[in-house]
């Protein structure tokens, strides 16, 4: 039963935000706490924003600041929010660096910003928020009514999905 859910906020398309003056896209703040407060959730939950970049931008660096963040949870749900573009990596890095997990760690994020009509984002974090209950331990990514375990996921970006591989 999920009574806690810990949310590590990367950055991504999820938390992108348009800034009319400048007509550009730049990563703002998490907006995930204030979505899960007034969608009422019944868990309570905690959000780390522990940076704000697009997933191009990461290296190995900043995945293994991500596992070290997960790994100094007390709590066993943990979801991570991240830019598609690299998903797949952070999450085989995770993979690789915390082994003999006893719980699932989701990746999440969204092909349009939260915030926009035609957005994917709330979609995929509430799909997020019933498979941290029910998944098996392990790195999973849950976009687009669908979990995949990392290992066997890829960015199909003509179809803008992820897709399971051999």
């Amino acid at each position: 039963m999920l009574q806690h859910l810990t949310i590590v906020a990367t950055g991504g398309t999820i938390d992108k935000i348009y800034f009319d003056d400048k007509s550009t896209f730049q990563i703002g703040a998490p907006q995930i706490g204030d979505i899960l407060a007034a969608l009422g959730v019944a868990f309570t939950f905690d959000v780390i924003a522990l940076m704000r970049k697009d997933s191009l931008h990461l290296d190995d660096a900043d995945r293994d600041l991500i596992r070290r963040t997960i790994a100094a949870q007390p709590h066993r749900h943990v979801l991570v929010t991240h830019g598609t573009d690299t998903m797949v990596e952070t999450g085989l890095y995770l993979k690789g660096a915390l082994p003999g997990l006893k719980f699932p760690i989701i990746l999440t994020g969204a092909m349009t910003p939260l915030g926009f009509e035609s957005s994917d984002g709330l979609q995929n974090l509430t799909e997020s928020f019933f498979a941290a209950r029910v998944l098996a331990p392990g790195i999973y990514i849950v976009m687009h009514n669908q979990a995949f375990p990392v290992e066997h996921t890829k960015k199909d970006r003509e179809r803008a999905r992820f897709v399971l591989v051999d």
